[in-house]
């Protein structure tokens, strides 16, 4: 269970509010080996948590790690889509922090309001500044709704997006339930690049299979702000002219422009389209503390990293991992990239505060699975390795790929990467 500090719990823990005092104040699982710094670690999905999860690994719990998260417990984005098509519920994609105590991790539920960078403090809503070492940030993304004209936060609460698994996921699965049947979903994907590349042609599927089960009249209408289906396209055309043929209706080219929460309408350049349940999916940046604490570099959304140690180009000491980054060439926004990247940062963490040599070399793999049914999915991955010509991870020639077709045994295979992946996240 994450620790709901109060100030008077704060206090007590972190003594005199020095870095190094702050350091050795935790309760430990067993007598640690003497502590040499403090890393606070802002965001607790599959970037943040597996960081001050492996820092505190691997440091030999030398190194203090607290963990500030905002939510109760950890949602999965990934697979949360079949909570929109039946199959699975959104408690089963629900895990607590507790494991990670068994580490050491200090998980603080709490919201980080600023970062005082030449102070090295976090600022949060509820206890005290907190002092660092070493920051890793983690914000995830948030949404540029001022991008689509007439969604304001009135029509927010009707025009989901659910691109943030949670309550917006299971409030959408009952817009669709509540659809006559013969009646039109809407789904608008905005041009890349966003959280999951496949995740709204997997979304599309989800939808269709309850329609085809449940809502057989009813009709999937996806709006594509960009050219062309952007990941897994021989795949999905596939399984929408094998599997939902009739049922769902692909328009590339069709970025939405303005939404009309009670004509329940959105306007495209050249076109409205009307239905019964709207589910836009808006421009995405970085989380908005990126911003506060001045990472973003690249277009006022993403942050800019060394890829060698995750490290901030724009502020030293701050390590930005998972969906808010500057993606290097080829390498999308998604949980296993988060993992991976949140595994290059603790390294070089680790052998910042211990005085060893920082991994020159580092290579991360990416895994991304979609589900094109209840039964069946399909994949791609990708190997990424540093290249020091061009100062930035690139892809392996050769490496990874996409499934050669939908099948069973590849939904066994997706169940079985996304427990792997809680459990080296959370476990």
């Amino acid at each position: 269970m994450a620790f709901d500090f109060t100030r008077r719990d704060f206090i007590k823990l972190v003594g005199a509010g020095t870095a190094a005092g702050l350091a050795g104040c935790a309760t430990e699982p067993a007598a640690p080996a003497k502590p040499v710094g403090t890393v606070i670690v802002v965001g607790a999905g599959f970037g943040g948590a597996t960081a001050a999860k492996y820092i505190r690994m691997w440091s030999g719990g030398r190194i203090q790690v607290f963990l500030i998260e905002r939510n109760e417990k950890f949602v999965s984005c990934p697979l949360s889509n079949l909570v929109l098509g039946g199959s699975r519920s959104i408690d089963d994609l629900t895990i607590g922090y507790e494991k990670l105590r068994n580490y050491g991790v200090q998980v603080i539920r709490d919201e980080v309001t600023d970062i005082i960078v030449d102070k090295k403090r976090v600022r949060m809503k509820r206890v005290e500044d907190l002092p660092y070492d070493r920051l890793v940030v983690a914000p995830g993304i948030d949404f540029m709704f001022g991008d689509i004209a007439g969604l304001d936060a009135k029509a927010q609460e009707t025009i989901l997006h659910a691109w943030k698994a949670g309550p917006q996921t299971v409030a959408l699965r009952k817009q669709l339930e509540a659809m006559p049947d013969g009646g039109t979903y809407i789904l608008s994907i905005p041009k890349a690049p966003y959280r999951c590349p496949p995740g709204p042609y997997e979304r599309a599927c989800q939808v269709a299979a309850y329609f085809k089960q449940a809502k057989p009249r009813s009709k999937v209408l996806i709006l594509d702000g960009n050219e062309d289906v952007i990941s897994k396209k021989g795949l999905f055309m596939a399984a929408w002219d094998q599997l939902y043929k009739g049922i769902i209706e692909y328009r590339p080219n069709q970025e939405v422009k303005q939404v009309d929460a009670a004509a329940l309408t959105v306007r495209t350049e050249f076109d409205t389209f009307r239905g019964n349940v709207l589910n836009v999916v808006p421009p995405q940046r970085a989380g908005d503390i990126a911003e506060k604490a001045k990472l973003v570099t690249a277009n006022n959304r993403w942050c800019g990293v060394d890829w060698q140690t995750a490290e901030s180009v724009a502020v030293p000491g701050i390590h930005v991992i998972g969906d808010a980054t500057l993606s290097a060439p080829a390498m999308p926004k998604s949980g296993s990239m988060a993992n991976n990247q949140a595994k290059i940062a603790a390294s070089a963490i680790v052998a910042q505060l211990l005085g060893q040599p920082v991994n020159a070399q580092p290579q991360i793999i990416n895994t991304c699975y979609s589900y094109a049914s209840a039964t069946e999915a399909m994949h791609v991955a990708s190997v990424h390795r540093w290249d020091a010509e061009k100062k930035t991870l690139v892809t392996v020639p050769g490496s990874g790929g996409v499934s050669s077709q939908r099948s069973e045994m590849e939904k066994q295979f997706a169940d079985a990467w996304a427990r792997n992946i809680w459990a080296d996240t959370l476990a």
